[in-house]
């Protein structure tokens, strides 16, 4: 059965992610440690109010006009914190440290606004074998206080690289093949940039700057220096702030229901300067971000109507 815990406000990401780094300790301290299953729960709080601060410098940070009505990706910050509570609780089997943002998608039923209090409610799902590790999903769901309809509904896609959950394992050794998906064992096929629409200047403090408006205060974002303890040379931009600036270079043209969609291929160190290619994609956009001079892209998605 279902636990449902119901928390009086959102917790502030400074604790949790301390909390993140202790139980990424125990978890290492755990040899030949496989996850099996995510814990039964779904945090939830009710009527949080929108930060009209932060909103104001999350839009102007993403190059937007002021505007009462909430950007997807800015819903989806105010989300996060549950995120982050779900992966410190005692019984989550993969360790917060080693978790990587590789996919995320949100369908937006409708909009939501600054004077709009806000229920948040999100769930760990679909623990999964891949070929590098263990994949699974964070799905949030926002509701227009009082409402019982879905305004705002998030997936967000993990992988934990190197740690592989048992059943995968096991049919590896007797398979001989080194997975579960067939998707796994084909040739990712030779990526070729679309026409370049913009560029990006990202300084090296982009990850600092988003930080304050997004409350991710992740060490690997902020600064070289708090980023190399986990193996990059450099911070590295936040994959929410390049596709919500994606979104907001495609701009009211939108709409304002639709499904947003990012594949986050590899890190963008900072400072950096990205080709930007946006171009209409079936009845919406396709785009894409990279370093000019070839390579995989660092982000691809698109965004069409509901």
């Amino acid at each position: 059965m279902t636990d449902q815990v119901e928390l009086t406000a959102v917790p502030p990401l400074g604790r949790l992610y301390r909390r993140g780094l202790a139980r990424g300790a125990v978890l290492a301290a755990r040899r030949g440690h496989t996850p099996t299953e995510l814990p039964d729960v779904v945090y939830e709080v009710h009527e949080v109010p929108v930060d009209t601060s932060r909103l104001t410098g999350y839009q102007s940070l993403l190059g937007m006009r002021a505007a009462d009505r909430l950007p997807a990706g800015f819903v989806h910050t105010m989300a996060f914190p549950l995120h982050v509570a779900l992966m410190v609780r005692d019984d989550f089997p993969l360790a917060p440290a080693g978790m990587i943002h590789v996919a995320n998608r949100v369908t937006q039923h409708r909009p939501l606004y600054r004077d709009d209090r806000l229920d948040l409610v999100v769930r760990a799902a679909d623990l999964r074998p891949h070929r590098s590790g263990t994949q699974l999903d964070f799905v949030a769901e926002v509701r227009r206080s009082g409402s019982s309809d879905i305004a705002w509904t998030g997936v967000s896609t993990y992988l934990a690289k190197g740690v592989h959950p048992a059943p995968y394992l096991a049919a590896s050794e007797q398979s001989g093949a080194g997975g579960l998906n067939a998707s796994d064992t084909v040739d990712a096929v030779e990526w070729v940039p679309p026409v370049q629409t913009a560029s990006w200047r990202l300084a090296a403090d982009t990850g600092r700057r988003y930080a304050d408006v997004s409350g991710d205060r992740n060490p690997v974002h902020l600064s070289s220096l708090t980023a190399r303890p986990f193996g990059f040379a450099h911070a590295i931009a936040h994959g929410m702030y390049t596709a919500g600036r994606a979104l907001a270079d495609i701009g009211p043209a939108a709409g304002h229901t639709f499904v947003w969609t990012a594949d986050f291929t590899k890190p963008l160190l900072l400072p950096a300067t990205v080709a930007v290619g946006i171009a209409p994609a079936g009845d919406g956009f396709a785009y894409a971000v990279w370093k000019p001079g070839g390579g995989r892209p660092y982000l691809t998605g698109g965004v069409r109507p509901l």
